[in-house]
């Protein structure tokens, strides 16, 4: 992975097809990313800015974004100062990771302003920051940043604008002879090798460089280290294209063989990029090795795995980050819940194992019925004081004895009617205890379906089965500040389009399962379900459909269940009116009858296919 400053340069040449295109629309679907909807000239979609510390990145997405319902406040200045402003240039700054956008408005009066969007794509430190084009004045950032976090810069509203630090490279594009190259790589060696006296700030926080060893002065650091924009996967590369498995010497003192056999390649590769000829690709692992995946704009030839080859930048980061980002909150976001609900389950399975031991004990309850009886037919054989009495069991045919313990304290008839106490009260307590199990059971079933829902959870899904959680009382609401948040009319479905144009819908929790089947679906609509397996309601809508549409709906219900990973899981299929949700019943629990079994194996490349959207 290296999103460098040659990518981003890549990425600055392909949005200039957003110059005099206008922003239509902006959203802030998670704390860390816009999304522009562009409008006009000659480029339109959604354009995705994304400071995530992770994966930051800049490109056009055709992701679908699930907004909040309130728009946080960075998104509101945004919209105040950009929404509909016409993008006057993209410009990248150096061959640094960071861009600026450049866009005009008129306010009310009708008078232009202009302010510039800096996106800084550099790790835990990315940033988009809002500027006054003229006075560089920052109206906010994303990310704040406080002189607490830094001495070097602030990042508040009304602060100037600082850019980040330099860090005394060269740019590789002001280099257009082999002199200036081998210029740089020394002078870089000398400053790895001597590296400058450190600040107060470095010593106290442990950060002060260490001078390198010779020997550890390959070409690869050497290229990183003279030049700006320029990763260590490309550097492997340069050297690997212009050494062609010849082993470099280290150090500075053969610096001039290094340069000879280097300055080729890295001059080539440069020009290539001066003329916007640029290469997007995905290099895999081979045979899911577990290696990592890497991407550049240039043919990385010295990775060996399968490689794919994109038509754009912005096609290549998307491949590439997929819903990386996304998963990863959400994996930040579910930990508790996921806590939460197995701690829940647990107790849950600890009751029912002591259920069912007190299950046993009532079953035993004409044991003591019987003894009472004995005991009441013997009274004149017993005296108060005794522990225990031997009694013939007439209800046995070869009528042997039983002992029978005693309370010493107690009367010869209080000890009998002690015996027939417990006898009423195990009887009595069968069906109580046979309720409470089954409470228990369906608990178990219930979480279990939570913790199925939050495998395969969006950001917005987790928002749904926390409210959930909090109206069945089992955690409480958490505070919010600000106004009550308001909820959705109705919940965001996945919704498919099967081989034969039909729609499929999902829900992908209980909300949208209830929502789904008790009030969208008709009552001709088809039904699917993994049979006694926690998972997804998924409706076919409309009738007529044939094979395949009820075949990729079943594969969706085993994709969207517990059961997702196996082979031929049984889905059952029925009419929505033949599904019933009875009173008082958890969330998303239905009973149905008339239904017909389907055992199907999902094709994870078949659902690809399927045109797939969030409908709300």
């Amino acid at each position: 992975m290296a999103l460098d400053g040659i990518v981003t340069r890549a990425i600055a040449d392909e949005l200039q097809a957003c110059v005099g295109a206008r922003i239509h629309k902006i959203h802030q679907p998670s704390p860390h990313d816009l999304v522009l909807q562009i409008r006009g000239g000659g480029a339109q979609g959604r354009l995705l800015l994304s400071a995530n510390p992770t994966y930051p990145r800049v490109h056009w997405s055709e992701q679908s974004f699930v907004n909040p319902l309130e728009a946080p406040m960075f998104c509101m200045l945004m919209r105040k100062y950009c929404e509909g402003a016409v993008i006057e240039a993209v410009s990248q700054v150096g061959s640094e990771r960071i861009l600026h956008l450049d866009v005009r408005k008129r306010d009310e009066l009708g008078d232009t302003f202009q302010k510039r969007i800096v996106v800084e794509l550099m790790g835990r430190h990315s940033n988009i920051i809002l500027l006054d084009a003229a006075s560089e004045t920052i109206h906010d950032g994303i990310h704040h940043v406080t002189p607490s976090i830094s001495s070097y810069r602030v990042v508040m509203p009304g602060t100037a604008y600082v850019a980040p630090p330099e860090q005394g490279k060269r740019d590789p594009f002001a280099i257009r002879d082999e002199a200036a190259f081998e210029g740089a790589l020394r002078a870089a060696g000398e400053l790895l090798l001597h590296p400058p006296a450190p600040d107060e700030d470095s010593i106290h926080f442990g950060t002060a460089p260490k001078p390198a060893a010779p020997e550890s002065l390959t070409a690869e650091k050497l290229i990183v280290g003279a030049f700006s924009g320029l990763s260590p996967l490309l550097a492997r590369e340069i050297v690997f294209r212009g050494a062609a498995g010849v082993v470099l010497p280290h150090g500075l003192d053969r610096l001039d063989v290094t340069v000879k056999t280097v300055w080729p390649s890295f001059r080539d590769m440069l020009e290539g990029f001066r003329a916007r000829k640029y290469e997007p690709q995905i290099v895999a692992p081979e045979g899911g090795s577990g290696g990592k995946a890497a991407f550049s704009v240039t043919a990385l030839t010295h990775l060996n795995g399968e490689r794919t080859a994109f038509a754009s930048v912005s096609a290549c980061l998307e491949a590439f980050y997929g819903d990386k980002a996304e998963r990863d909150t959400v994996k930040q976001r579910v930990t508790d819940l996921i806590r939460f609900l197995q701690n829940e389950r647990s107790k849950n399975e600890k009751k029912l194992e002591k259920l069912e031991d007190s299950l046993r004990e009532a079953q035993e309850a004409d044991k003591f019925r019987i003894l009472g009886e004995l005991l009441t037919a013997s009274l004149h054989l017993i005296q108060r004081g005794d522990n225990a009495v031997e009694l013939v069991n007439y209800y046995e045919e070869e009528m042997p004895t039983v002992a029978v313990p005693l309370d010493p304290q107690l009367t010869p008839s209080q000890n009998a009617q002690r015996l027939f106490k417990k006898y009423a009260k195990y009887r009595n307590s069968q069906t109580y205890v046979a309720e409470q199990m089954e409470r228990a059971r369906e608990e178990i079933a219930y979480l279990a379906s939570l913790l199925q829902q939050l495998d395969s959870a969006s950001l917005a899904d987790i928002e749904e089965i926390r409210d959930e959680l909090s109206e069945e009382g089992y955690m409480r609401q958490r505070a919010k500040r600000g106004a009550k948040r308001k909820k959705p009319k109705q919940p965001a479905l996945l919704s498919y389009t099967s081989s034969e144009g039909h729609a499929i819908y999902v829900g992908k929790n209980n909300t949208q399962n209830d929502f789904l089947t008790n009030k969208l679906a008709g009552p001709n609509d088809t039904w699917l379900h993994t049979k006694d397996i926690p998972g997804s309601h998924v409706v076919i809508r409309g009738s007529g459909f044939g094979s395949r549409t009820l075949e990729e709906a079943a594969m969706l219900a085993a994709r969207f269940s517990q059961a997702r990973s196996s082979s031929l899981v049984p889905v059952d299929y029925t009419l929505v009116r033949h599904v019933k949700k009875p009173s008082g019943a958890k969330p998303g629990f239905v009973i149905y009858d008339h239904q017909k079994t389907l055992f199907i194996t999902p094709d994870e490349q078949r659902l690809k296919e399927l045109p797939s959207q969030i409908k709300a």
